[in-house]
């Protein structure tokens, strides 16, 4: 239909029910939308392109999308795994770093020990006492343990007798501890 006869139309009923002079705004405005709807549309570029369904495109490639998407996938673990196991390796060098400084340390600890304890077996009871009853009693008593007990008790006889007492039963305490530990049966590792 063409817009003169569709205004015709339009008009034709206005003037036949009255020849009114207030057309109706309901009727003016569904014929101006089916003017519009068949009036003649331009031609676009898009008309004159001929191309395939995008759905027949994507379906075609979904396989190799899908390949190339886990081949890139696998590539990330890969990567991932070769962080993860250089991490691995550098927590592995200081672990090994801090095991040998803690051997070290122990040894040193273990010398001086040694020295300490060779050093108040030489000194005399009367005055190697003062010094001990003036240490901390755990460290007192971890030395007066490791001297001989010809040397020990001389040292302790030197003392007052309160901090001698007290030293006494934490040699005691020590000794206890350390027959408990080398009696306890040993664990099995795998449980």
């Amino acid at each position: 239909m063409s817009l003169t006869l569709l205004l015709g139309l339009a008009a034709s009923p206005a003037l036949a029910a009255g020849g009114g002079d207030k057309p109706d705004p309901a009727k003016e405005a569904a014929m101006k939308a089916l003017a519009i709807r068949d009036a003649p549309k331009e031609a676009t570029a898009q008309d004159y392109v001929k191309e395939a369904p995008k759905a027949g495109y994507c379906a075609g490639i979904a396989d190799a999308a899908a390949d190339a998407r886990f081949a890139w996938q696998k590539e990330q673990l890969a990567a991932l795994e070769r962080d993860v196991e250089a991490r691995i390796a550098k927590l592995e060098a200081k672990r090994a770093e801090y095991e040998d400084w803690l051997r070290r340390r122990n040894e040193f600890l273990a010398k001086a020990d040694a020295g300490v304890v060779a050093l108040y077996a030489k000194m005399r009871p009367d005055a190697a006492a003062p010094q001990l009853a003036t240490m901390p009693e755990d460290a007192a008593a971890a030395i007066l343990t490791k001297l001989n007990a010809r040397a020990a008790s001389a040292i302790l006889a030197e003392m007052e007798s309160a901090r001698a007492a007290g030293l006494a039963r934490k040699m005691s305490d020590l000794g206890r501890k350390a027959a408990e530990r080398t009696s306890e049966p040993k664990k099995d590792e795998r449980s």
